[in-house]
C-alpha cells in the first residue's frame, strides 16, 4: 500500500511538472507577445514601448530560462518589473495585467466561491442520482423505473447552460423565489452563505443527478445479479440489509471513479453557472481576463491550478478504492 502511494505521488508530480511546462510554452512563448496586451493597457502601443515591455518581463531569455524564473517564484519571492516593480510573494503565478494585484492572491480570494459551488451541487446529483439508480434497479422493467430512465435522459439532452439560464430567468427574475445568488463566505454569514448558492446548487444536482442515476441502476443491477447478493438473500437477510450492506457498496466504487473525476472538472468548470448567477469565483475571473486584452497571467493560473486539482482528484480516488471495496488490494 505504502509503494502504491509513493509510486501515484511521484506519477502525480511529474504529471503537474509536464502541464506546467506546457501551460508555460502555450501562453508566454506563442504566436502572440504576452507582452502586447500588458502594452495596450497603457495607451497608444508603440514598437518601442512593446520592446521595452518585452526586456522588462524577461521575454527575450531563452524559454529555459524563463520556465525556470517562473519555478522558481513558486518557492521564493520575486520581483516583476514591467513600468514599475511589483512584489510578488511565493508561490508566485505573476502579477495581473489589469489590477496590477498578484494573481496567487486573487485566485485565494476566488476559489472559496468555487469551493462552495461544486461541493453543494456535487453532493446533490451524487446523493440524489445513487438514490434514484437504486430504486430504478430494485424496480426494474416497471414504471417507475421506465419512467426514471426517460426523464433522465430528457434531462441530459438538454445542454447545462440553456437549464440554468432558464432557472435563474424564471426562479430568480420572473417569480423572485430566491432573488440573491450571489456569493457570502461561510464565516461572514453562514445563512447569506446557504441562500445565495442554494439556486445555482440545486440547478447542478437536478441536472447532474441523471447521469448518476443511470450509472447507479446499470451497476446496481449487475450487482444484485452475483452469487454472494443471491446467497445473502437465501440465507434470510432483509432486501434492504442486502441492498445498502452487499449490492450498493460493490455497486458504488465504479460510481466514485465518475464521482471523483466529475467534481474535479465541475471544481474547474463552473463557468456556466458563475457567469448565469453572477457568483464571482474562478471560472468567471478566467473568462473574464480571456477578455481583449488578454490577461496572461490570470489565464495561464487558471490552466495550471485545473490541472493540479484533476491530477490530485485521480490520486484521491485511487486511493478511496481499497476503502470503499474490500475486493480492491492495492499491491
Amino acid at each position: 500500500m505504502f509503494g502504491y502511494i509513493v509510486r501515484r505521488l511521484i506519477s502525480a508530480f511529474l504529471v503537474v511538472v509536464l502541464t506546467s511546462m506546457i501551460v508555460f510554452v502555450l501562453f508566454f512563448k506563442g504566436p502572440t507577445n504576452p507582452a502586447q496586451p500588458l502594452c495596450d493597457l497603457n495607451g497608444k502601443c508603440t514598437p518601442e514601448k512593446l520592446a521595452i515591455l518585452t526586456e522588462q518581463l524577461g521575454l527575450n531569455d531563452s524559454i529555459v530560462h524563463q520556465y525556470g524564473v517562473f519555478v522558481r517564484g513558486l518557492f521564493q519571492d520575486r520581483e516583476i518589473d514591467f513600468g514599475a516593480t511589483y512584489h510578488c510573494d511565493a508561490p508566485c503565478l505573476g502579477i495581473s495585467y489589469r489590477t496590477r494585484n498578484e494573481v496567487t492572491d486573487e485566485l485565494l480570494q476566488k476559489f472559496p466561491a468555487t469551493l462552495s459551488i461544486a461541493i453543494g451541487g456535487s453532493m446533490i446529483y451524487l446523493s440524489l442520482g445513487v438514490f434514484l439508480g437504486t430504486i430504478a434497479a430494485r424496480k426494474r422493467g416497471t414504471l417507475v423505473d421506465r419512467g426514471l430512465v426517460t426523464f433522465s435522459v430528457l434531462v441530459s439532452a438538454i445542454p447545462y447552460y440553456v437549464i440554468a439560464l432558464l432557472v435563474w430567468i424564471y426562479v430568480s427574475l420572473q417569480w423572485k423565489l430566491i432573488e440573491d445568488t450571489s456569493y457570502t463566505p461561510l464565516t461572514q454569514d453562514p445563512v447569506a452563505w446557504f441562500t445565495g448558492l442554494a439556486l445555482p446548487w440545486l440547478t447542478i444536482g437536478l441536472t447532474s443527478s441523471t447521469s448518476y442515476a443511470r450509472y447507479s441502476r446499470g451497476q446496481m443491477i449487475e450487482t444484485l445479479g452475483e452469487d454472494y447478493v443471491r446467497t445473502a438473500v437465501a440465507k434470510g437477510s432483509s432486501e434492504r440489509r442486502v441492498v445498502v450492506r452487499h449490492a450498493l457498496r460493490a455497486a458504488i466504487v465504479p460510481i466514485i471513479t465518475i464521482f471523483g473525476l466529475d467534481f474535479a472538472f465541475l471544481l474547474t468548470g463552473t463557468v456556466f453557472t458563475e457567469q448565469i448567477f453572477q457568483i464571482d469565483g474562478i471560472g468567471r475571473w478566467g473568462i473574464q481576463a480571456l477578455r481583449s486584452p488578454v490577461d496572461f497571467p490570470v489565464v495561464a493560473a487558471t490552466v495550471l491550478v485545473a490541472a493540479v486539482v484533476i491530477v490530485i482528484a485521480n490520486l484521491v480516488v485511487d486511493l478511496l478504492y481499497a476503502v470503499i471495496d474490500p475486493r480492491v488490494r492495492l499491491a
